[in-house]
């Protein structure tokens, strides 16, 4: 008995190993498996880098925070917070942060540059180190150093940790701002009213952000110098940053009670950062790419299972005598179901691994290709990537390779003699609902984005449904509209070929257009997403926007612009102010659920007045009424998020004014057009009582235009001398280190769509060729009834062709619709795709199917007649 169990336990691991070993050599496994490892390396390559990129910043959590917590705050820091922090033990610095402009003296030849200016007080930094270098030169061979080593300028014993901050009367300024002004060490830097010495070449600042994209180059200056430039005004935009470092028990209870206190509603604009929170607005800068390459990877994922469906069930479908013979030598269901199974897990298995292989080598490629976003050196991957690899490797097999393959099990031995029974049959709904849902749970946990996951799973799943309907539909129309003696042959014998398999005829139109949905909306993203973002802004759109002008310089200040020759600009009050009521009730950011809208309670808007109104902007609620009192306009985004609607009362607290009005109309505001903007507008020319300064929007004039063409500074250099409090951001610059940016995370992208590319002509293969055998035997038939080989290429070339018109115009029409909601609530880029959209995708999927059918059926009309009747069904 027991001898007996172990010849038969044995039988099946011997076969198992016997099947893979031959079906192998013979290329039966070939297309499973360049389905699984495709998929598998798409999913890992984009969750090795993500796991790296956030185990790096946990790594560099306190650098990037500059201390254990942080409390940030647009007003000064709130005493009695920093009363607590000090009776807790709790050492403490703060830091003062703003955009500003920088200058040269004349001596220097007066350049200016928009800098980020820092004031800082003796303590700082509480967590990571300062370096400096005392020599330009130094520090241009460091950064060159630090280049080719990865080391970000540090390497070099030149580059020295600073023990202190900088003396008052001095800056330390990063390299950008002197190649900029053309100044060197020792030089003096003018910030507003004051000319301060530049002593020492910042090289690193620990709370900068860990190496990513920084707005501008940083200048370093000790806060006891901060009131002698005049640069901060009552309207000024400051972040105060109080940073505390303590023991870690001691540091979460003071985060607990901030993070209470920041929330009460006398106390706003306080937000409180720790170490597990890390600085969110480091992680927005990758934060477009990550949605990319998991959207890329995604759908690599998913046309990965429809081909291991496929071809599993071609692969079945061959091995269905097999199992009938193996049935007549006594081999009971369970060990072949056994045998199959564990073939299935070996294969899965060595696929998954290969896949994670060049997943793991397609990454680092993503490292390098976005250098300059990336700049640290990333700690390694943790395990979890390796999970999730072999994870979705085993899942695609197991769930969608499987269940065909189980069905060899049953196939009876009466299939010997008679090849008409034992045919595959559909798989149960239930098997596939469970394999479905296995693989979405997976997908979504693997996309690191919940929204994106349903959207794209879900959007899959619904295409099925509709590819599937539209499918049967097209089947029943062809079966009525194409009728004998009205339609040439060829037409006729392909409209049989395909309305005899209904069934088979909507899965290959499914397949079809599953695989041509992923290309069309990558190719529809990245051509029309990506080129919307980039060519947004108008030919004709200001490129200079200047803030905090002063009252007192207004006049002065326009006329300056139309010296200049400046004709067109836009010119603005600006008054910042908080909401703090409507219709009479207190708001909180605890009132609402969406994010935003809690962000945008706790924030001070930027509101502005008019008596006209802004003729870029477009009423789309309400009217207008100049010089109406106590009225206000409000934007159409802002109005959704805090679900405001016309006559709701508004009141905002004015640096302590208090001013209520009723919304009597809604704007839709184009933030593409670069033009000045507010989310709420009064439509007055004049409002009392409330501090304010100015906004100037306009395209700076070329220097041939300006009247004092024989100084060599630009009109930047000229405007910030003569108004040296003002900030002068050159928005075209700005614009090219975004799309520089986004050329690199558009590089990345395009390189992972090779796997989706790949992933997506492996589907349309599979789709086409799984009926190989049945259109060989049909072709024999009628090749021995006296069809000619020419027919037959006709009616194999009108039935491809009709599939794949029909299965490219649904996948364009589906795409169409999902990169719709993708660009809406994922990527937030206004899109309208052309017209021509399905046309085009008709034809693409035509002649894509006809290249598959050349590819994979070549052979179908090339074996002889006699060979195939014989293997056919008798």
């Amino acid at each position: 008995m027991s001898s007996t169990h172990t010849t038969h336990s044995g039988a099946w691991w011997s076969i198992a190993w016997r099947s893979l070993w031959r079906d192998a050599r013979a290329g039966e496994l070939r297309l499973l498996m360049v389905s699984v490892a495709l998929g598998v390396a798409a999913l890992s390559s984009v969750s090795f880098l993500a796991d790296r990129m956030n185990a790096g910043l946990q790594r560099d959590a306190g650098q990037l925070l500059g201390g254990d917590a942080v409390v940030v705050s647009d007003t000064p820091t709130p005493a009695h917070i920093v009363t607590y922090a000090r009776a807790m033990g709790l050492k403490g610095v703060t830091t003062l942060s703003f955009p500003t402009m920088a200058r040269a003296d004349q001596a220097q030849g007066g350049e200016s540059r928009l800098v980020a200016l820092k004031a800082v007080e003796t303590g700082y930094p509480l967590r990571g180190q300062l370096k400096v270098s005392a020599s330009l030169a130094q520090a241009q061979a460091a950064l060159v150093q630090g280049a080719a080593t990865g080391s970000g300028g540090g390497a070099r014993a030149d580059v020295v940790i600073a023990t202190d901050i900088p003396a008052p009367g001095e800056v330390w300024v990063e390299l950008g701002v002197l190649e900029a002004l053309g100044l060197n060490i020792q030089d003096r830097l003018m910030l507003g009213n004051s000319s301060l010495r530049i002593s020492r070449v910042l090289m690193q600042e620990p709370d900068r952000g860990a190496g990513f994209m920084s707005f501008a180059p940083r200048v370093l200056m000790n806060s006891t110098d901060l009131a002698a430039t005049a640069l901060v005004q009552p309207a000024s935009r400051v972040t105060w940053r109080y940073a505390v470092v303590g023991p870690a028990a001691v540091v979460q209870r003071f985060n607990d009670w901030a993070t209470l206190e920041s929330k009460k509603p006398e106390v706003r604009g306080v937000r409180v950062e720790s170490l597990e929170a890390g600085r969110p607005e480091m992680r927005q800068t990758l934060d477009r790419a990550g949605k990319f390459l998991n959207l890329v990877a995604l759908l690599a994922a998913l046309l990965s299972a429809v081909a291991v469906a496929l071809s599993a069930r071609a692969f079945a479908a061959r091995h269905l005598d097999d199992c009938a013979m193996l049935r007549v030598l006594g081999l009971s269901q369970k060990r072949i179901a056994l045998a199959y199974s564990l073939e299935f897990v070996w294969v899965g298995s060595v696929a998954s691994l290969l896949g994670l292989a060049l997943g793991y080598g397609v990454h680092l490629l993503f490292v390098q290709l976005l250098a300059g976003l990336v700049d640290t050196a990333l700690p390694g991957a943790s395990v979890w990537p390796v999970v999730y690899g072999l994870g979705t490797g085993l899942t695609l097999l197991l769930a969608f390779g499987l269940p065909p393959v189980l069905q060899l099990a049953s196939v009876p031995a009466l299939r010997v003699m008679r090849r008409d029974v034992g045919q595959l049959k559909a798989t149960t709904l239930s098997v596939w609902a469970l394999g479905l849902l296995g693989f979405g749970v997976l997908l979504v946990a693997v996309s690191r984005d919940v929204k994106l996951g349903l959207m794209v799973v879900g959007g899959f799943a619904g295409a099925v449904l509709v590819f599937a309907g539209m499918a049967w539909l097209a089947v029943w129309l062809l079966r009525r509209t194409v009728r004998e003696g009205t339609a040439p042959p060829w037409l006729m014998l392909a409209t049989r070929q395909i309305s005899a398999r209904p069934v088979y005829a909507m899965v290959q139109v499914s397949a079809l257009a599953v695989g041509l949905l992923a290309l069309a909306l990558l190719v529809l993203l990245r051509t029309d997403l990506v080129s919307s973002w980039r060519n947004a802004t108008p030919a004709d759109a200001p490129n200079r926007f200047v803030i905090n002008i002063q009252p007192t310089q207004a006049d002065e200040f326009l006329q300056t612009l139309r010296d200049a020759g400046v004709r067109q600009f836009d010119w603005y009050p600006m008054v910042r102010g908080r909401l703090v009521a409507i219709n009479q009730q207190g708001v909180v950011p605890e009132h609402y659920k969406d994010e935003r809208a809690q962000r945008l309670v706790d924030r001070e808007f930027n509101l502005s007045y008019s008596s006209r109104a802004p003729t870029h902007n477009t009423i789309v609620a309400g009217a207008w009424v100049p010089e109406e009192a106590n009225a206000m306009s409000v934007e159409e985004g802002i109005a959704k998020t805090l679900g405001l609607k016309l006559g709701d009362v508004l009141r905002f607290d004015m640096a302590g004014v208090l001013h209520e009005a009723r919304i009597t109309s809604i704007r839709r505001v184009d933030w593409t057009s670069m033009r000045a903007n507010f989310f709420v507008m009064y439509p007055v020319s004049r409002m009392a009582d409330v501090p304010l300064t100015y906004i100037a929007a306009f395209r700076a004039p070329p220097p041939a235009l300006l009247p004092d063409r024989s100084h060599s500074a630009s009109f930047d250099n000229q405007l910030v001398r003569r108004f040296p409090n003002v900030t002068n951001v050159d928005m075209g610059a700005t614009l090219n280190q975004v799309q520089q940016v986004l050329g690199q995370v558009v590089q990345a992208v395009e390189f992972l769509f090779l796997f989706t590319l790949a992933a997506g002509l492996v589907v349309l293969f599979a789709a086409v060729t799984a009926t190989r055998e049945e259109r060989a035997r049909e072709y024999a038939v009628l090749r021995a009834l006296g069809a000619s080989n020419h027919l037959l290429a006709r009616v194999q070339r009108a039935e491809l062709a009709g599939v794949g018109a029909l299965a490219g115009f649904l996948a364009a029409c589906v795409a169409m619709a999902l990169g719709w909601g993708l660009a809406r609530y994922t990527f937030e880029f206004n899109w309208n795709p052309s017209p021509w959209v399905p046309l085009i995708g008709a034809a693409t999927g035509a002649l894509l199917a006809l290249a598959a059918g050349w590819w994979g059926l070549r052979d179908v009309l090339r074996r002889p007649v006699v060979q195939t009747l014989r293997q056919a069904a008798v």
